[in-house]
């Protein structure tokens, strides 16, 4: 993967095969302590422990169209090159949270890329699926919010292009307004 929002849509394709109705991905950028983060946390129906301890493992994956689960391991791959870590919680039943650190300068950190296009597919890809996205660059931030969005809308379908372009609008803006490298 070329970009930290090729890895964000990654794990969260897997928040949404484990049934999830709202996914929250969180991105903070810290140009004081030289840290980048992003979490995703997810209301799906977790993990137990012994599968817990698996994921990082590229061999192990509970997809049955193929043998290798590369996501987790590649992430966690990307954050310690540059410097970070990986941790990962869950809750069977509950939900998961996923938290990578990186050093936020690190020559070796890959980029963010497009975080925008990124929430868009998932999105357009999952309208049963609500999005809380929050974005931190040092004391400014910005959020986005499927929910409410939604009730704002009402009977419209929050995939109909004019409430998209909207939506995107709005991220960028809001990314904009904050100075985020996005």
């Amino acid at each position: 993967m070329l970009s930290l929002a090729a890895h964000i849509l990654d794990i969260v394709e897997n928040s949404v095969r484990a049934s999830a109705t709202l996914i929250e991905i969180l991105i903070e950028e810290d140009t004081n302590d030289d840290c980048l983060t992003i979490e995703i946390i997810d209301n799906g129906h977790g993990m137990d422990e012994k599968t817990l301890k698996k994921v990082r493992d590229p061999f192990y994956t509970t997809k049955t169209v193929r043998r290798v689960g590369l996501g987790l391991p590649l992430l966690a791959e990307a954050a310690e090159r540059s410097g970070g870590t990986l941790r990962m919680e869950s809750i069977e039943n509950t939900g998961t949270r996923i938290k990578a650190t990186f050093g936020l300068r690190h020559l070796d950190r890959q980029p963010l890329g497009d975080i925008v296009g990124t929430l868009i597919i998932l999105i357009v890809a999952n309208i049963h699926i609500d999005f809380f996205y929050k974005h931190r660059h040092n004391d400014r931030q910005f959020e986005m919010d499927t929910r409410v969005i939604r009730k704002e809308i009402e009977d419209v379908p929050i995939n109909h292009p004019e409430i998209i372009k909207y939506i995107r609008g709005v991220i960028e803006e809001g990314l904009s307004e904050i100075g985020s490298e996005a």
